[in-house]
């Protein structure tokens, strides 16, 4: 009998737009904001983690089939004698925690975040200026 040695983390499960009932498994507090199998993967990756990517695979209760939401990550926790890989994960929810504690610090993170939302915060804050004028 071979012992189970991987686990597999789908991005629902650190999304903090998803509720429990929609599959994420941390709290909101410690979620990311929709992150991708392949952050989770390179997170995991840079740590020492043997951990690999499935491109095709969905999640069960993602309804939405865009690639973004595609993917899953095998991460592998226990070596085949049923010992630790690494003793500071010993279980998937030190995995997810750490994955979700880890994402936002990535280049690919900053530099997105840095570009992508003064445009966003512009746009509303025009849409709010405009409303206040009209009173």
């Amino acid at each position: 009998m071979t012992v189970t040695t991987f686990i597999c983390i789908y991005p629902a499960y650190l999304n903090n737009k998803k509720t429990i009932a929609e599959g994420r498994r941390i709290p909101i507090s410690k979620a990311v904001e929709n992150p991708t199998a392949t952050e989770i993967q390179d997170v995991c990756s840079a740590v020492g983690l043997n951990a690999f990517l499935e491109k095709n695979k969905m999640y069960s209760r993602e309804w939405n089939r865009d690639i973004q939401y595609r993917g899953r990550v095998r991460v592998q926790l226990k070596q085949e004698d049923g010992s630790l890989c690494l003793g500071q994960f010993p279980s998937r929810k030190s995995v997810m925690l750490y994955a979700a504690e880890m994402i936002p610090k990535l280049k690919t993170r900053t530099q997105k975040t840095g570009g992508g939302d003064p445009n966003l915060q512009q746009g509303e804050g025009s849409k709010k200026g405009k409303g206040k004028k009209k009173k």
